[in-house]
């Protein structure tokens, strides 16, 4: 598969776009609950951590990267409890 084109890019090329993706997703939320554009607590800054973190694990493991596949991994892990958290608080 390291030959082969993925979405019209080859390997090492993806592995940094969809990288820089996850991280955009990331800084993103940062920014938004930095400006109080959303808070800590939203929906929208939880998801924006969720698929930041998750697409940034990824491309982590694709490079074979450890530190940043666990840093990712909880850092999902950790955005995934605080949305079951946000869930269950307004049911």
């Amino acid at each position: 598969m390291d030959d082969q084109l993925i979405f019209g890019l080859d390997p090492g090329t993806f592995q940094v776009v969809l990288g820089s993706f996850g991280v955009t997703l990331l800084l993103l939320a940062f920014f938004l609950n930095l400006f109080k554009i959303v808070t800590q607590d939203s929906r929208l800054y939880i998801l924006l951590n969720i698929l930041g973190a998750g697409i940034s694990c990824y491309a982590s493991y694709l490079i074979r990267y450890t530190p940043f596949i666990i840093l990712e991994a909880v850092w999902g892990l950790v955005a995934v409890a605080a949305l079951v958290k946000n869930v269950r608080q307004s049911q």
